[in-house]
Formats: structure tokens, C-alpha cells, sequence
């Protein structure tokens, strides 16, 4: 039993390790609370009970063709502003490193409950690790008129505070917390790491395949405007709070059915709130000095592309289509045609979708997490996970080195997406550097500098490459072009007019319903 600010809570001794589930650190976000920034938890008598994990955040199901691969499971209720704490020595004095972990799944989907992230093994070797819930989609990340922005963000930031101010009764040391994430939940902690009020509270962060970023703050208010209009109410927090929440939720997949990171789209994303979110992310990282103490670790996967396209069959799609296909990540990407040009010179026995896939992965985040890094030389770590799954075509795809990280490969979920035989060995090397850099901020290999220094699982023995990506990543440097300005004659919903190649190209791919919903 342990106690916690708001009243004591019990766990369980599960193979040597303190388990805490559902701990609230806010109070439940709906009532009067919905779509408003996250509260305290009322404090209550005597022990809670923190057997079993808390409730998720409302969220729609992921389609047939990606569930197959990834698992999201759902507990009802309304209390789902929780964390989860496993700790190998509960109880104050034991100043133990700290993990905060944030879940991806493009702000829509994911949770804390998900098997891959158990805690277990980071608790066995000497780290205290927290998993935390956070309101998603349009509950979590519309825009509105009445109503601050990133209520999910503000979530997130208000677990940190609960950490910092808590984890000592569980063992952790409130000066030594790592923030990591993986996809949005990366990109989440590269606007906590810019946020004015959440400095002093991370000693250290990693951010896996997601780069600090802000969307556009009218490709956010489209998403909300759209659904409005298939509600038939007004675009207002006001009006959406007396939705039925199951309807909101199928109005939201129907209404985003269409994006991906391929495509594009509009899509829920953190916005620039003049708030907690005061500039850009990467602007305040690289230029204005945000979070100068703190280490950071990023990477990405090989083939992060590949979790994008091969569930529904849009791999193959993309390699019928083919200079469509180019045309329209160009498009996506803003990129001259010396991009694909250049792309097709390195790569000459690579097909249509692996260029454009490459073309989607670098844009979005080699590019980005190398400016990071550029920005942040001799406290950076840069690595690429590079070991292919045993299923068909999905390669080192996005969100594969998870079960590696956390050294949970022989749960059910992690099998799903990287098949049978996951070697162990490279579970132990990665999930060993995320340990050394938690503990103390060294992973184990060089910090970045002008030789660029890639650490590189997975492909042969670990090792480290220099500059590995460097001659894909000149290529963007003189050729990439100024994102399309919003025309006079826009839609009346707000949407800028995508060019021509990428509307034929949406078009001519023929989304199945499985990816449309995705």
C-alpha cells in the first residue's frame, strides 16, 4: 500500500515486482468537464484498490486489416485519466530512475493497457515505470472556439506534474524522470518539452519514430468542421459535449477515413495554442533553447513505412500506380522532382511503393529528427531499428521495436506484428540501452555530432553507422518546395485545394474500407 496525494492505493506482487493499475491523476473529463482542461481527482478514504487497469479513453476500434497487427484493448468507464506504476522497491528513500512512458497511435487510438508495454522487465532491472492514459481524438485534440486547445496534451502534462510530485512513495526519484514515447506519444513529448510549464519537471526524454511537431491549426478545425456537419450541430465544444459518445466516435472514423501518413489529410494533431503549446515544437527545440538540459535518444524503425501499407494492400497498389504514385508523394511532401530522381539513383532495384515509402518516412521524420539532432549535438543518441518481422512483407516496420524495447516478445500482442522468433539477444541489447540511458543518459554509443552517428539494431551485429541516411537526406536539402498556399476560392469548409497529382493519386489508389478507416 502505498500512499499518494489524493488517498492510498493498493497493489499487487506479481513475479517480485510492484504492480499499481489505474491510479487516477485527474478527474474523470466528461460532465461539465468534457472537452475542458484536465482537473484533480476527487481524494478518497481508505485504500483503492489498484489491481486492474483503469479505464480507456473513448476511442474507435482499428479496422480488421491493421487489428491483425496491433492490439488496443478497451476497459469501459469514465475515469480514464489513469497510470499504471510497476516498481521493483515501492515506498520513499529509493530514489529509483524513472520512466513516463506516452503511448502512440496517431492521437485516435492506443492505451496504457496494451500488453507490449508492460513494465515488468524495467521494474526487474531497477527502473520505476509509469504508463499513462490521455484523452484521444476529438476529445483529446479538436479545435474549438470555446475551449483550450490540446486537452489530451494538457492530460499528459498533468500526469507529469503527478509524477513528479508522487513517485518518491513509489520508489522513483522526482530529478531523474525520462519522458518516452513512440509515434504520437513521441511527438506529445516534444511539445512537453517545449511547453513553458512542464520545464524543470524531465531530466531526460525519447522520442521513437515521432519528431516534435505542430499541426496546422486548420487542418485540425476541418476535422472538427466536418463532423459538425455530419451531426448536423453547431462546430462548438458546447454542442459536442451533448453527443452520445459511440455516435461521436463512428462520426470520427467516418470523417478521417481517408487519412494516413501516405496521403495526408486532415487529421488530429497538437496545435500552437499560444498556451502550452506557445510556438512551434521543433522551432522552440532547435532555435529557442527549450529544454537545453535535457538528453535525448531518437530514432526509427528501417521500413517504418511498411505498417502504413500493407494491411489492405496498398503496397501493391502503389507499384501499379507508379509515377501516380510518385506524383502524389511529391505532392504529400512538398518535393521537386529531384527528390524521387534521386531516390531511384540510390535505390535503382527498388519498386514504386518502397520510394515512395521511403520518400513518406524521411519527410516526416528522418528529416526532422536529424534537424533535432543537428540542433543538439553531444546530448543526442540516434538510432535505427533494422530487424525484419518473420511476417509477410511488413520488414522493420513502424512500432515493431516496441516489444524489443520493452522485452515483452513473449506476450501474444507482441507476436502479432513481429511473428515468430523474435531473437532475444537483440531484445536484451535494446532494451539494455534504453535502461543505461534512463539510468544515467548514455546508451552506450556515440553522441551525435558532424560524423552523424547512427546506432544500428537488428541488421547483423549491433553496431554503429555513420551517416547511413545522409545521401537520402541531401536530396531534400535544395529540392523540396513551399507547402501549397490556401487559394481564394478554397472549399467552403476551410480545406486548402491539394494539387492535382494528389487528388488522382487518392483517387486511383481506391482505399479499401479496412485502410479508409485506419
Amino acid at each position: 500500500m502505498v500512499s499518494t496525494p489524493y488517498g492510498a492505493v493498493r497493489g499487487r506482487y506479481e513475479s517480485g515486482v510492484a504492480v499499481f493499475r489505474g491510479i487516477p491523476y485527474a478527474a474523470p473529463p466528461y460532465g461539465p468537464r468534457r472537452f475542458r482542461p484536465p482537473e484533480p481527482p476527487e481524494p478518497w478514504d481508505g485504500a483503492r484498490d489498484a489491481g486492474a487497469f483503469g479505464p480507456t479513453p473513448p476511442k474507435p476500434p482499428y479496422s480488421e486489416a491493421f487489428a491483425q497487427y496491433l492490439s488496443d484493448p478497451v476497459v469501459p468507464g469514465d475515469d480514464c485519466l489513469n497510470l499504471n506504476v510497476w516498481t521493483p522497491e515501492p515506498g520513499p528513500g529509493a530514489r529509483l530512475p524513472v520512466m513516463v512512458w506516452v503511448h502512440g497511435g496517431a492521437l485516435t487510438r492506443g492505451s496504457s493497457g496494451v500488453p507490449v508495454y508492460d513494465g515488468r522487465s524495467f521494474a526487474r532491472d531497477g527502473v520505476v515505470l509509469v504508463s499513462v492514459n490521455y484523452r484521444l481524438g476529438v476529445e483529446g485534440y479538436g479545435y474549438f472556439p470555446d475551449a483550450p486547445a490540446n486537452a489530451g496534451l494538457r492530460d499528459q502534462l498533468a500526469a507529469l506534474k503527478w509524477v513528479h510530485d508522487s513517485i518518491d512513495a513509489f520508489g522513483g526519484d522526482p530529478d531523474r524522470i525520462t519522458l518516452c514515447g513512440q509515434s504520437a506519444g513521441a511527438i506529445s513529448i516534444g511539445a512537453l518539452l517545449a511547453a513553458p510549464q512542464a520545464q524543470g519537471l524531465v531530466r531526460r526524454a525519447v522520442l521513437q519514430s515521432g519528431p516534435p511537431e505542430a499541426a496546422e491549426r486548420d487542418k485540425v478545425r476541418r476535422m472538427v468542421r466536418r463532423m459538425a456537419t455530419r451531426l448536423k450541430i453547431p462546430a462548438t465544444a458546447a454542442a459536442f459535449a451533448e453527443v452520445d459518445r459511440e455516435l461521436l466516435l463512428r462520426t470520427q472514423a467516418e470523417v478521417g477515413r481517408l487519412s494516413s501518413p501516405v496521403v495526408g489529410g486532415p487529421a488530429f494533431g497538437i496545435v500552437v495554442d499560444g498556451d502550452l503549446v506557445p510556438r512551434d515544437p521543433m522551432a522552440a527545440l532547435t532555435e529557442g533553447g527549450a529544454a537545453a538540459g535535457v538528453d535525448l535518444m531518437t530514432g526509427w524503425t528501417r521500413d517504418e513505412y511498411r505498417l502504413w501499407l500493407v494491411p489492405g494492400g496498398l503496397l501493391e497498389r502503389l507499384d501499379r500506380l507508379g509515377a501516380v504514385a510518385l506524383a502524389g508523394a511529391m505532392a504529400r511532401c512538398h518535393a521537386g522532382a529531384e527528390v524521387p530522381r534521386g531516390y531511384r539513383a540510390l535505390h535503382p532495384e527498388a519498386g514504386t511503393a518502397e520510394i515512395v515509402g521511403q520518400m513518406v518516412t524521411d519527410h516526416l521524420l528522418r528529416v526532422p529528427l536529424h534537424r533535432l539532432a543537428d540542433a543538439r549535438p553531444g546530448s543526442t543518441y540516434v538510432y535505427e531499428f533494422a530487424w525484419p518481422s518473420s511476417l509477410p512483407d511488413l520488414g522493420a516496420c513502424h512500432a515493431l521495436e516496441l516489444g524489443f524495447v520493452f522485452d515483452t516478445g513473449d506476450v501474444p500482442e507482441s507476436r502479432k506484428l513481429a511473428g515468430e522468433g523474435a531473437p532475444q539477444e537483440l531484445a536484451d541489447e535494446m532494451h539494455g540501452a534504453w535502461l543505461r540511458f534512463v539510468a544515467d543518459g548514455d546508451p552506450g554509443w556515440q553522441a551525435w555530432d558532424d560524423s552523424h552517428p547512427v546506432r544500428v539494431f537488428g541488421d547483423g551485429d549491433t553496431h554503429t553507422a555513420h551517416g547511413p541516411r545522409d545521401a537520402e537526406l541531401a536530396l531534400w536539402a535544395a529540392a523540396v518546395t513551399p507547402p501549397e498556399s490556401t487559394p481564394a476560392s478554397a472549399p467552403a469548409d476551410g480545406s486548402p485545394t491539394r494539387s492535382t497529382e494528389l487528388r488522382s493519386v487518392v483517387r486511383r489508389l481506391r482505399l479499401p474500407g479496412a485502410v479508409r478507416r485506419h
